[in-house]
């Protein structure tokens, strides 16, 4: 059982950096990212990366499923392929014309409701499962665009994902994760290692909204299985910088009246290079933020008791406001 995910990941690694290197010529001719006042980066750059990482995903995952057989999580996975499809699909056509937000949120929630009910499961046995589901599909609707909205900068995504995968990983290793979400996880972790050498400052390549929003998916859907498994303070634990950063912004924006639909340059990892942090000083701290995080999840996981939840979260949460207060001001020159 084991073995089949370890194999996904270089294959899927593989499959990502080979895609890519076939893609780029089209990609640097049709969809090229300009600068613009709220970019990162400042030539013209090609975006459309995340069709070779999603292609790589489906491609390891659905290899590994037709040798071994889903068996009773056969229709879970082809939902999730669907649901995937559909938002790499959306992406795609939003990178190249611009969509109605209302559009963007209603091919999402219908996509993330499809996965909630297949999942089913219960976190909080005390709500009721309507209400469950909705706060279920709200949350994750958030957590799509909240991938979208952090995939501001170079290696920005690998930082956040490559430590989530790899912890998830090795959580199904020790038996405390189905096969299916540690299979997809490896193959996102895989895909992810194959496209970062394009993606490491200063990019000749970006994910796009073709990426960034199935990406999004993948990691709601298995931060969902998790909780659902009884790793709930885990699931909250792993992407807790994602969502600080982009949940205090837009609480931010919309307490100021600005358009929250809209692109900007004031996520904290974006205000820490204004702030004179280079572009690997702000990802490597998230790096080594997340790689921390999974430790602490980890430590749930093993240790299940309320003391060593309520420590491991207390930590988690001053050390991401320890790193959002730093983004935050200017960096002292030596």
């Amino acid at each position: 059982m084991l073995l089949a995910p370890l194999v996904a990941i270089p294959f899927a690694a593989g499959v990502s950096a080979g895609l890519i290197l076939a893609l780029r010529p089209l990609l640097q001719r049709y969809a090229l990212a300009r600068p613009n006042a709220r970019s990162s980066h400042t030539v013209p750059t090609p975006q459309g990366g995340g069709i070779a990482v999603v292609g790589a995903v489906l491609a390891g995952v659905g290899t590994v499923l037709a040798m071994r057989g889903a068996g009773y999580e056969a229709l879970e996975a082809l939902i999730l392929a669907h649901a995937v499809l559909a938002l790499t699909v959306l992406g795609a056509v939003d990178d190249l014309r611009p969509l109605p937000a209302s559009l963007r949120l209603g091919v999402q929630t219908l996509v993330v409701a499809a996965l909630v009910f297949a999942v089913g499961g219960r976190l909080t046995p005390g709500l009721p499962l309507a209400v469950e589901r909705a706060l279920a599909i709200l949350a994750g609707v958030w957590f799509v665009n909240l991938v979208n909205f952090m995939d501001g900068l170079d290696w920005m995504s690998v930082a956040e994902f490559v430590p989530v995968t790899a912890a998830l990983v090795l959580l199904g290793a020790a038996g405390g994760l189905a096969f299916l979400p540690m299979l997809v996880a490896a193959a996102l972790l895989g895909a992810l290692l194959g496209f970062a050498p394009f993606n490491r400052p200063v990019a000749k390549l970006f994910l796009g909204d073709v990426g960034s929003l199935p990406i999004g998916l993948l990691g709601a859907w298995l931060l969902y299985r998790l909780a659902v498994e009884g790793g709930l303070a885990a699931a909250l634990l792993l992407p807790l910088y994602y969502l600080a950063d982009a949940t205090l912004t837009l609480l931010r924006r919309a307490v100021r009246r600005e358009p929250v639909w809209q692109a900007h340059r004031s996520h904290f990892y974006q205000r820490a290079t204004d702030n004179g942090f280079s572009v690997l000083a702000v990802v490597r701290r998230v790096f080594v933020l997340n790689t921390t995080l999974a430790v602490l999840a980890g430590a749930t996981l093993l240790w299940p008791s309320w003391p060593v939840t309520v420590l491991a979260c207390g930590a988690g949460g001053a050390l991401v406001a320890g790193i959002l207060r730093a983004f935050a001001r200017p960096r002292a020159i030596a």
